[in-house]
């Protein structure tokens, strides 16, 4: 009876390793036709390109989990980006949320008389209270990035918008992270 329990558990164990291993396993199959010409060559790279992975392209618009496309940003002015993304339940800036946020003060500073309200939202997932004050602490961050490159604060008004103002409306990564944003809106 004994024997049985520790075979028993020993083949179970077994088993959820085999599991375990075989999920992390990700294959991945390349394909080459050396027997091809040059022009043959190009147009099967143009096909490859346009029946891409999707894993690919989503490795291409994001790092991690933050967005780093640019199909929806617009500008606050000549050169300037509108707007920074952020990780899942973060608030905190990127390296290049940081080099905008630069530029947008820059801009400010040179444009004393223009104001802005810094927009913060999030995307669908969580609550909607709970996705309203995460797009505030987000446009929170952003607006005392401004301030600590000599934008006053008298200048910058934050609204929330959590996820009720998607720019994707998918269901999917890339269109969440196109979501997680702050977005500085010329208000006059």
């Amino acid at each position: 009876m004994n024997l049985f329990k520790i075979l028993k558990n020993t083949f179970l164990v077994v088993i959820f390793g085999l599991i375990i291993t075989a999920c992390a396993t990700k294959k991945s199959v390349k394909t080459t036709d050396t027997t091809s010409t040059t022009t043959k060559a190009a147009d099967t790279k143009a096909a490859e390109t346009q029946k891409a992975d999707p894993i690919e392209k989503l490795d291409a618009l994001m790092q991690g989990d933050v967005y780093i496309g640019s199909d929806t940003v617009g500008e606050l002015a000549s050169g300037v980006p509108d707007r920074v993304f952020f990780a899942t339940n973060e608030i905190i800036l990127t390296t290049a949320s940081r080099e905008t946020l630069r530029k947008q003060a820059a801009w400010l500073r040179q444009n004393s008389d223009v104001t802005v309200v810094v927009e913060g939202h999030a995307d669908e997932r969580g609550t909607r209270e709970y996705n309203l004050a995460l797009g505030e602490r987000r446009a929170n961050a952003a607006k005392d990035y401004l301030m600590t490159y000599g934008v006053s604060s008298d200048r910058i008004k934050v609204l929330s918008y959590g996820k009720e103002r998607p720019v994707d409306s998918g269901s999917n990564p890339l269109s969440w992270s196109k979501n997680r944003r702050s977005v500085t809106v010329k208000a006059n």
